[in-house]
């Protein structure tokens, strides 16, 4: 059993931010691979459903970004899950539009829902698909633009993007993050 984790805000204005394609992507996956309704349980929406006869729990925290951990820590603890059978799928300002990378430990990177995560599982031991979502070049800049909303040009690469998650996904349930992300790079090759 695995926990995938998609990071966001739960304000319905809030559903189209850069910061919520983590969200975006858990939704995408729960969809095309058949996973029970959400529902509310650990301070978020969970759906449960099985990738190449792994089964995944997936949960959007409701805490807010910053406190993305008091959902994390209890689903974890409730299925007496290790860190690494945890993967986080989050924006990441570090990679351009449309690319994505797995990896497991790490920084925070300035990211205050995996900071919020850190604490709260006392480790950094835990995977995280990094979903590119560019940075706008100045470090003042950085606030409204992962709070803003994806523009209408965004849209072609967005939806290349979450569906080439969604396809691979086997391979990251496999345990095949390299192969996933083969894959993914593969499925997205010509909206670059």
């Amino acid at each position: 059993m695995k926990l995938w984790v998609g990071l966001g805000n739960p304000e319905p204005g809030m559903a189209r931010n850069r910061h919520n394609i983590g969200f975006m992507a858990i939704d995408v996956i729960a969809d095309r691979h058949g996973f029970a309704p959400w529902r509310k349980r650990f301070s978020g929406l969970v759906s449960e459903g099985s990738i190449g006869g792994e089964k995944i729990v997936a949960l959007k925290p409701l805490t807010y970004m910053n406190e993305s951990g008091r959902a994390v820590q209890p689903a974890g603890a409730f299925f007496k899950l290790p860190p690494d059978a945890i993967t986080v799928f989050h924006d990441e300002l570090d990679l351009i539009p449309g690319k994505v990378r797995v990896k497991r430990g790490g920084g925070a990177a300035g990211h205050n829902g995996l900071r919020s995560i850190d604490r709260t599982l006392g480790t950094q031991e835990y995977w995280r698909v990094r979903l590119g979502i560019g940075h706008p070049g100045d470090k003042a800049r950085v606030h409204g633009h992962v709070l803003g909303n994806f523009a209408k040009t965004d849209e072609d690469w967005l939806v290349v993007t979450l569906e080439a998650v969604s396809d691979a996904a086997p391979l990251l349930a496999a345990g095949k993050p390299e192969d996933f992300m083969t894959k993914v790079a593969l499925l997205t090759k010509d909206t670059a």
